[in-house]
């Protein structure tokens, strides 16, 4: 039998590489350390791909959610609609209509007071002024504030007063209300133990304590006058068996300043399951019957908001009956500012007696989604550390062993918790235990030998896992709530319109499209232009927001530009029913259209340039350092503006030129646009990815190419001896916001 090696000469054939050593743990960990970190890094850069100007600051949500306010108006209490659905415009922020939500965090915190949500409203009516006092939480204090804002305007805009009030405690709920010609404030202090009522010295910004009401820490309370006497209803936390959402405590007098009377029936409370008796929001007095607003089922942040019919209100009696109650929700999950729960809603008439106006809060994440999310994502993280040891310990790497030494007993003097019996007890489970663990370990130490073939596969195949499981854990962390949020002008949101154009053969791209982009935030409506075939029945396609397809009479391009009254927003996107972008790439081109509503916003930038004129692609113009043209298959444009310009006279032969090319009505709006504007008439936006679904589906208009191309230099030839050239180059990566690199 033949020896041995020597060690020098074993020595010798590692040297040489003859005999190849396993790689040390310590390099076999650093080395897939290093590879989770750089995909963990790359994905978390691919998340925030693109930068928020700093006038689109968003305010960080906290553990509690991300509420904000918005205001709905109606001709009575029970037809409230969002103040979008009202088509009320503002210039001032490019709010072509105005849209919900009107107060968030960030505008408080750009009025200079630190935010990390808004909730619980309530407004006060002062002549033409309307105020609201809302609950603002500090992120530095993790404490509650009370702000004001103000609306001269019926509440379309609001100007931030900051916070009004301020104590040593958390405040929530404030409830304003006049008596005797004063202001006054009763604000939830439950967190000192009682409730406190605060009179305007300076109204709105300055108060002063009036007096202790009750040593009881109430939690959302009102005070309402009816019939000849004042009723203070809340939830008492601290009686005994009260639960948190399930009974209030009324107490009454003929003064809210007065010493208040217990109710005889107190607690009262529902019984059903699905019912709340916690308020949420002020009662309201409407043709003579009082209503009382109660938060949903849900906890204490509640998911929706109830009314409540009272029947009987008398000092030892209390009767109330749930009526139905509806407000017009968008039904976009957390790309809505309140898709997933509202707990609290003011309603009020208006001082001209025609409208009654609504406030209520609303937040796009479920309660503890932030604390969920992290969760999953460090659990994800435990996996892949185990993974990483298990396999490191497959291709011998790692020791599989645990040193018996751990389980040897101690001889120094210890402490006289347990015997000396009681010792040796666990000492030997603990033995026992870890010679069962060295067991598993050899039998799994070494088993892939990572220098075959089949090995380096397993060992690959590993890896990949490990990397997309960490993206995965490092998107639950780092990744955000998962909503695609708008971007604010001025704290002033906004709505557009969806505009595509297709016919029958390509009704299989229309369902994904009409489903993906009916739940991006600012999508008000979808408009179909059937240009061919029979359309589909209204149910075939899945939406959440209003689709109107309009059947036109014959197929033409230029179709796409026709003049249409029931539009009811400025800015319309005219989008193909093939591209597929992300929510996130039409709110930027939507914010940048904003700025330059007079501009068209497009996605896919190209150059016209050479004698005679040439169409190039976006490579060929980004060579060259700039664009000209976008294609308007997917850009924004004002289109009272844009299809009045494509429809005028002077438009009539370039309108001859598509049709007999059925190509090129892009190109045309494009000249129409320079030919009435010195300055550049262009913006480009550049999506995050985008997906042309037509490859898929064998459908598309311009499958050749080079042909295609061919036919729109013509359209340049044509269009350019009419109407003149286009405007200068614009260069990518200019205008400052870091969206058209």
């Amino acid at each position: 039998m033949a020896s041995s090696p020597r060690p020098a000469a074993t020595a010798a054939a590692h040297r040489r590489g003859l005999i190849q050593r396993p790689p040390s743990a310590q390099a076999y960990l650093s080395a897939a350390a290093a590879l989770l970190v750089l995909a963990a890094v790359a994905f978390s850069r691919a998340g925030h791909r693109f930068p928020h100007p700093p006038a689109t600051r968003r305010c960080r949500p906290d553990a509690e959610g991300s509420w904000s306010a918005g205001v709905f108006l109606g001709d009575s209490p029970f037809s409230l609609e969002p103040i979008e659905h009202w088509g009320i415009s503002k210039a001032d922020g490019a709010a072509w209509p105005v849209a919900n939500p009107v107060v968030t965090c960030a505008e408080v915190e750009d009025a200079g007071f630190p935010s990390s949500f808004v909730a619980k409203p309530f407004l006060f009516l002062q002549g033409d002024a309307i105020y609201m006092f809302f609950e603002t939480k500090n992120p530095i204090t993790s404490q509650g504030d009370i702000a004001a804002a103000v609306s001269e305007d019926a509440g379309v805009t609001w100007q931030q007063l900051g916070v009004v009030l301020d104590e040593e405690w958390h405040l929530s709920y404030p409830y304003v209300f006049t008596y005797k010609n004063k202001v006054y404030m009763m604000p939830e202090s439950s967190k000192n133990g009682d409730i406190r009522l605060y009179r305007a010295l300076d109204f709105p910004l300055k108060w002063e304590l009036e007096k202790v009401l009750l040593e009881k820490p109430l939690v959302d309370s009102v005070i309402i006058n009816f019939q000849g006497s004042y009723w203070l209803l809340g939830t008492d936390l601290s009686s005994y068996g009260a639960k948190r959402n399930r009974e209030i405590s009324i107490w009454y007098n003929n003064s809210p300043l007065s010493p208040w009377i217990p109710h005889k029936q107190n607690l009262i409370h529902n019984t059903g399951k699905m019912l709340s008796t916690r308020n949420g929001g002020r009662p309201f007095i409407y043709n003579g019957n009082l209503y009382r607003v109660g938060k949903g089922q849900g906890g204490g942040s509640g998911h929706g908001i109830q009314v409540f019919k009272v029947e009987i209100l008398k000092s030892n009696e209390y009767k109330e009956v749930e009526v139905p109650f509806v407000i017009n929700k968008q039904l976009k999950g957390r790309n809505a500012w309140n898709g997933a729960r509202s707990h609290h809603l003011d309603v009020q008439q208006l001082p001209s007696g025609k409208l009654w106006i609504g406030v209520m809060d609303g937040d796009r994440v479920p309660s503890g989604d932030s604390v969920h999310r992290l969760t999953i994502g460090y659990m994800i993280y435990g996996v892949v550390l185990i993974l990483v040891l298990v396999t490191g310990g497959l291709i011998g790497t790692i020791n599989c062993s645990l040193p018996l030494r751990w389980s040897l007993p101690h001889t120094e003097k210890r402490s006289g918790l347990f015997n000396v019996e009681q010792r040796f007890f666990l000492y030997h489970k603990l033995s026992s235990l870890i010679s069962n663990l060295n067991k598993l370990g050899s039998l799994i130490c070494g088993r892939i030998n990572y220098r075959t073939c089949k090995g380096r596969v397993y060992v690959v195949v590993v890896m990949l896992i490990l990397v997309v499981l960490t993206c995965v854990g490092t998107h639950y962390i780092y990744g955000g709530n998962g909503a695609e949020e708008p971007y604010p002008i001025k704290g002033k949101h906004s709505q557009f319109t969806l505009l595509t154009m297709t016919y029958d053969a390509r009704l299989w791209n229309l369902k994904m499209f009409v489903e993906h982009y009916s739940n991006c935030a600012s999508v008000r409506d979808i408009v179909v232009v059937w240009n061919k075939g029979q359309p589909p029945a209204q149910g075939e396609l899945k939406s959440v927001v209003p689709v109107r397809i309009r059947v036109e009479d014959r197929n033409s391009l230029n179709n796409r530009f026709n003049i249409d009254s029931e539009i009811k927003t400025k800015a319309v996107m005219e989008l193909d029913d093939d591209i597929m972008m992300t929510c996130d790439d039409l709110e930027r081109g939507f914010k940048v259209w904003r700025e330059h509503p007079d501009r068209i916003i497009g996605y896919y930038p190209r150059l016209s340039e050479g004698s005679p004129l040439e169409y190039r692609n976006e490579r060929y113009a980004r060579q060259q350092g700039g664009y000209n043209m976008v294609l308007t298959g997917a850009a924004f444009m004002d289109h009272g503006l844009a299809f009045k310009k494509y429809w005028s006279k002077e438009a009539e032969v370039g309108r001859q030129i598509v049709d007999s090319f059925f190509n090129c009505e892009d190109i045309l709006l494009n000249f129409l646009f320079a030919n009435a504007s010195l300055t550049s008439t262009v913006e480009y936006v550049k999506p995050a990815w985008a997906i042309d679904m037509s490859k898929f589906s064998g459908v598309a208009i311009s499958r050749n190419t080079q042909a295609h191309y061919h036919v729109r230099s013509k359209c340049l030839a044509k269009f350019s001896e009419i109407y003149g050239n286009l405007t200068a180059k614009r260069f990518f990566n200019s205008r400052g916001d870091g969206w058209d690199v």
